[in-house]
């Protein structure tokens, strides 16, 4: 009976550990998945993505009246920098033009002296740039006045002498941009004329970035409110030069525009302002008389109008003289930007244009970068035609 009930008693006793075993395993478990449960919470709110920035708001442009654009802010991108490549020589862009010579003055150099054919291949070459009738007679015939005197008896030496008479005809006139320092309200106003195609807008964009880079405030007018695409692509000029524009409806009076960026220089103490203007042909009455207003107006109100700057495509020959004659009558034009002279035979028109008209080649465009305008050195000029 005793070892009976001990046995039961150790059997009691067992049951009691396996059920607390149980009972602690259970724990164990609701424990371990709390822990894992509490991790995921943390980690999912540790590594939850933030809420997406908002794109910053944007005024939307009244219907009607003119419109002033602030450059867009850009974060700048760290970038490697950049080895630029050695800028091209002018003699490098003036290939076109050069080659167009070089024929007639290797016949010249490979005959023994100076006879009748050397005239008529001297003569044909200078029409052929497109330096015109009037000036190659003027310069061949202060040639033929020394080979007479006996002064140059070979080819080489008459070749020299032509450079030396071409460089002779462009010096002299005043080449320089002028800006006029004075109230900071007063803004200087340059005036960019000239028909549809021949880079005007461009040119604009190229002498805003420059000017930028001088250390110069500069505000655009997009003045040429009758072409469907040139406000639109005056303002990508200045969102890559980072200046403000000044901007019209399409159709608008484009003397309202100029107007208006005048005195929105005036107000922020911008001192130069580059006006656009429309480009349709200079044969049109109309837009002579509407660039006569367009100068009038600038002038009327705070600004001052320093430079008027015609542009024309130097691909175009002598039909661009006809463009100066005009638009010199109509508002007075103080110098010439002559853009694409990389890819023109005919970049003779530049002494047409100064030794008929008197205005000065003041900048010419020798490529498609920003560098690739630059200012006119009549020297360099006839050395790359030359190649001297």
């Amino acid at each position: 009976m005793v070892l009976a009930g001990y046995g039961r008693a150790a059997m009691d006793w067992i049951y009691l550990v396996l059920i607390g075993l149980v009972v602690l395993f259970g724990i164990a478990v609701l424990v371990a998945s709390r822990r894992r449960a509490a991790r995921s919470i943390d980690a999912k709110t540790r590594f939850r993505p933030a809420p997406p920035t908002p794109p910053p708001r944007t005024s939307v442009p009244p219907a009607t009246g003119t419109v002033v654009e602030e450059p867009t802010a850009v974060e700048p991108e760290l970038l490697e920098p950049e080895v630029e490549p050695e800028p091209a020589t002018l003699r490098q862009r003036l290939a076109t033009m050069r080659s167009a010579l070089a024929g007639a003055f290797a016949g010249i150099r490979g005959r023994r002296g100076i006879g009748p054919e050397t005239w008529d291949d001297l003569e044909e070459a200078l029409l052929r740039a497109d330096v015109g009738v009037a000036v190659s007679d003027e310069l061949l015939a202060t040639l033929r006045q020394r080979v007479d005197a006996k002064e140059l008896t070979e080819p080489d030496a008459l070749l020299d002498s032509l450079a030396a008479e071409m460089k002779a005809r462009l010096h002299g006139p005043d080449r320089v941009l002028h800006y006029e320092p004075g109230d900071p309200t007063s803004p200087n106003v340059w005036m960019f004329v000239g028909v549809n195609g021949v880079g005007k807008t461009t040119t604009i964009g190229k002498i805003a970035n420059q000017q930028r880079e001088d250390g110069r405030q500069v505000l655009l007018a997009a003045g040429d409110t009758f072409r469907a695409a040139a406000t639109e692509q005056l303002s990508t000029w200045a969102e890559r030069a980072e200046v403000p524009i000044v901007r019209g409806n399409e159709g608008g009076d484009p003397s309202a525009v100029v107007y208006d960026a005048i005195e929105s220089a005036s107000a922020r103490q911008i001192p130069l302002v580059l006006a656009d203007t429309a480009g349709r042909l200079h044969t049109k009455t109309n837009l002579m008389e509407e660039l006569s207003k367009v100068r009038r107006v600038a002038e009327k109100g705070a600004g001052r109008v320093t430079e008027v700057l015609l542009v024309i495509d130097a691909t175009t020959g002598q039909n661009g003289l006809a463009q100066a004659r005009q638009f010199e009558q109509a508002t007075q034009v103080t110098g010439v930007v002559l853009t694409k002279l990389d890819g023109s035979a005919k970049g003779g028109i530049v002494f047409a244009i100064e030794t008929e008209l008197g205005i000065p080649v003041k900048l010419v465009g020798v490529g498609e970068t920003i560098g690739d305008l630059r200012p006119f050195d009549p020297d360099e000029f006839v050395d790359a035609l030359f190649d001297i």
